[in-house]
């Protein structure tokens, strides 16, 4: 399966959180609920579908080590993927 079709299988919001990973770069679950609107309990779930799929990329945020800072993973190859086919 293609990073595509990865991405095309997921569920609304997990899309959503997608599209903001891929334009805000490594963004915190707090930055991205207030980014998306979406509840916290629901942009847990988006990224772990996205984890689930091998898609997120997950970094130590030294600022504040209670939280995780969330990023797509070879976001150049998807980008690619997109315009071959």
């Amino acid at each position: 399966m293609n990073r595509d079709n990865r991405i095309e299988s997921l569920p609304p919001s997990a899309k959503l959180v997608f599209k903001i990973l891929e334009k805000g770069g490594l963004l915190t679950q707090k930055d991205i609920a207030r980014e998306s609107y979406l509840p916290a309990r629901t942009v847990r779930y988006a990224l772990d579908r996205l984890k689930k799929k091998n898609i997120l990329e997950e970094r130590f945020y030294f600022k504040d080590a209670r939280q995780s800072l969330y990023g797509i993973k070879n976001l150049q190859g998807i980008k690619e993927a997109g315009q071959h086919g």
